[in-house]
């Protein structure tokens, strides 16, 4: 099942618990995780989302084998479109989405992981893509690793299907922080607060800006830019943020 929480700051936590199975996920929780994801996504009051797995075993420890040996060349294209959606809407939330991962987050559970904004992990986390195990490619979301870990790293990862550690996965730029389990709670907490400091209709205006950025050539990147920074004047947030910022008590120097 998904477990949806909402804070009184317009916080989202999105919890996969499967924990009998390490959270892994078939076809039903996949369309349950997009249908709530596409939910948060059409809330105008929400300011970020937290996505985790049920436990300390696991973030998500893959998509359903058993489900995956019964498919056939038709219903695997169905299958890998139904993931695609689930990672897609990730992406396309107008907020940040933190991945608050503890244990396996291997294959589906990575790429779930990659199509968020943020990476924070438990020391205790295993990253891999171990498709090929299994007879059968990493795909769709898998794409994104490349400009998160370079191409060299993402061969070594989908080529050998090895399992790689929390502090591997930090020093190759796929985890943004490491923390003690005990810790990994106040460290996503912290994060949420420092984006909850930020003006939300500039949060939202960055991210559709970075999604942009991923797809079109240097020139226009920078022309969506001049079109983002002109978007934001259309509030009065700039104004009002920067009245309070110049406002500011001022520090005696001695």
């Amino acid at each position: 099942m998904i477990l949806l929480a909402i804070d009184s700051r317009g916080v989202a936590r999105l919890t996969v618990d499967n924990q009998r199975k390490l959270n892994v996920v078939g076809s039903a929780l996949l369309d349950d995780f997009t249908r709530q994801v596409e939910k948060l996504g059409a809330d105008d009051t929400l300011r970020a989302v937290v996505v985790t797995g049920a436990g300390s075993k696991a973030f998500i420890g893959g998509a359903d084998i058993e489900e995956m040996a019964r498919l056939d060349e038709k219903s695997a294209r169905t299958y890998i479109r139904r993931l695609h959606r689930a990672c897609e809407a990730l992406r396309k939330l107008p907020f940040p989405a933190i991945a608050r991962i503890s244990g396996y987050a291997l294959g589906a559970g990575l790429e779930i992981a990659a199509a968020c904004d943020l990476r924070i992990a438990s020391n205790t986390a295993r990253f891999g893509m171990p498709e090929v195990k299994v007879g059968i490619p990493s795909v769709i979301e898998a794409a994104l690793l490349p400009p998160l870990i370079g191409w060299g790293r993402t061969r070594r990862m989908l080529l050998a299907g090895e399992i790689h550690s929390a502090r591997e996965a930090a020093s190759w730029g796929l985890v943004d922080q490491v923390t003690t389990p005990k810790g990994l709670d106040k460290a996503v907490a912290a994060t949420v607060e420092s984006i909850l400091k930020g003006g939300p209709a500039a949060i939202r205006i960055q991210k559709k800006l970075m999604r942009q950025w991923e797809d079109l050539p240097l020139s226009a990147a920078i022309e969506a830019g001049i079109d983002a920074f002109v978007e934001a004047y259309s509030t009065d947030e700039p104004r009002r943020m920067m009245r309070t910022f110049l406002n500011r008590p001022k520090r005696i120097k001695r």
